[in-house]
This record gives structure tokens, sequence and C-alpha cells, in this order.
């Protein structure tokens, strides 16, 4: 039985589809449907239910396919071991986010690439919530508070951020001196999120209202630089604006609650060594670069 078609097997069976999988594992949809049918042929069972929207596991290969994960799991282990010490091959697929991924995380994956040069990295910048599993990556690079998920998260530093606005814009509506004070603003937000805020140890939840909206961080930053409103941002966006004097921070009695920085993955016996040695790359980044991220030495 061949551990490629054990591989393909797990990763359709999770990804729920054909193309995911092919995505993943970085082949053609040809060469997943061939080492399907050969490792159904190899068992003389079906293991999935082919529909148009998909793949489906028959009640035999939701039994077999755990079994497979474990297989394969430990033969990737046993490959990293006798790997030379250091030394990384093979595909990474990773999700970041474009509000600041370009800027903060694509050095240090430059960084990887380069003392890896048999690895390859395949990148994809977004601010949308991508499905790790069904769209093939092998992990992802979130900051903020992580919602609840089967997800696997390494938290790789804390992240702060802070209420800001330009000189002119407070010149010409003041700032708000509490949470309340916000309804009175003109808020720049992605959606119809929430803003939270710290009142000693206790937590203030405030439903911002405001006519300029974007789903990226870095466009709030230039509105907020613009004069537009007040805006709800992590340091790392804000912090060349306010060393500037663009933007300035204001409620500093009321910091917004930390948040974090995490890789996250697919659930899995063992985390791949390259998702690990990445998250490490990032950990002792943001060691180096504190005044970016907005925390202290």
């Amino acid at each position: 039985m061949d551990i490629e078609d054990l591989q393909t097997f797990v990763a359709v069976a999770d990804s729920g589809g054909i193309s995911a999988a092919a995505r993943r594992l970085g082949v053609s949809k040809s060469i997943v449907s061939r080492r399907l049918f050969r490792l159904e042929a190899e068992l003389g069972i079906q293991l999935l239910s082919r529909t148009t929207r998909g793949a489906a596991l028959t009640e035999a290969g939701a039994t077999f396919r755990d079994h497979a994960a474990r297989a394969s799991a430990e033969i990737d282990l046993a490959r990293e071991t006798i790997l030379p010490d250091g030394d990384l091959r093979g595909r990474l697929r990773v999700a970041l986010p474009l509000s600041f991924g370009p800027t903060h995380f694509a050095p240090v994956l430059a960084e990887m690439a380069l003392a890896h040069p048999q690895l390859h990295i395949h990148t994809s910048y977004s601010d949308r919530f991508v499905d790790l599993i069904a769209e093939g990556f092998d992990c992802a690079i979130r900051v903020g508070y992580l919602p609840d998920s089967n997800l696997l998260a390494r938290r790789i530093g804390p992240i702060t951020g802070k209420l800001v606005a330009s000189p002119a814009y407070l010149a010409a509506h003041g700032a708000p001196e509490t949470p309340d004070g916000i309804a009175a603003h003109q808020a720049l937000m992605q959606g119809t999120e929430t803003w939270q805020f710290l009142d000693g140890e206790k937590i203030v939840t405030v439903q911002p209202q405001g006519r300029y909206k974007a789903d990226n961080a870095t466009a709030l930053a230039a509105a907020a630089v613009a004069g537009l409103g007040i805006a709800w941002l992590p340091d790392c966006i804000t912090y060349p604006f306010v060393q500037s004097g663009q933007l300035v921070p204001i409620m500093t009695r009321y910091p917004p609650p930390p948040a974090g920085i995490y890789v996250v993955r697919p659930p899995g016996q063992y985390p791949a060594r390259k998702v690990r040695v990445l998250a490490e790359m990032l950990s002792a980044s943001l060691a180096r670069n504190p005044e970016i991220w907005g925390l202290q030495r």
C-alpha cells in the first residue's frame, strides 16, 4: 500500500473534495483520482462516495480514515527524524492576513525560504476567514481573538491596539473621554463589529457607528489619517503614523484587551516540522522587533 495513496485519501477525506485535496497536495486532480482508485482497488472496498458537491466518506471510509491518518503521521514523523538537522523539504501552504501580512509576516517567510532551499512556500494573503481544511492550507497566521473551532492553535506572541484619530479630526470634534463617548463620534470600522475596552479589570463593550467602512485595517488607518473619524486598530498598523504624528492615541485610560498572534493548523496527531519552524521564526521576529508590534522590551 503506497503511503502517497494513504496521504491523498486523508487529504480528500479532510477537505471534502478532490479539488481541495489537489490544492493541498500540490498535484493535479487526475493524480488524486488515480491514487484514490488505486487505494480502493487495493483494499477492495469503496472509501468515498463521489457527488457533484464533493466526496463523502462511506462507513468503511470513515473507519479507515483514522487509521490512514495515524499511519501517514507516523511516516511523516519518521521522515523528519532522519532528515539532516534543520533541513526542511516539501511544500508549505500558508494563509496570512492582507492587512499586515505582506509587511510584517512576509519577511519571515522569505527568511525561511532562504534558509531551506528545498522547501516550497506558497502564501495567500486575504482578510477573509480562510477554511484551512477545505482550501488545503497547512497553516494560517491569525491575529486578534480566536473563535472556537476544531483547529489547533499555537500562540506566538501578544498584540496590542489602541484608539486613534488624526490631529485635524480631534481639533474639529474633540476626543471621547470614556467608552460611552464613542457614540458621539464617527467610527471607522470593518463592518458591524463591537469594540471592547478595559476599565480596570472590567471589559466594556460598545457598538460604534460610522459611515466609512473597509475590510482592511491598513485602509482604515489611511481613513483615520485623512481625518474621517476614530479607529480601533492594532499597534503594528498605527505605529508609523503615531511616530510621525499623523495619528494620536486617544482614550488611553481604557485600552483594548490584549489579543494574540497565532499559528493555526488543521487537527492532526503531530504538527509538521515546517509548521513548527515557521512558528518559532515568527516568535523570534516578534522578540527582535517589539516596538513595531507595540510591545515593550
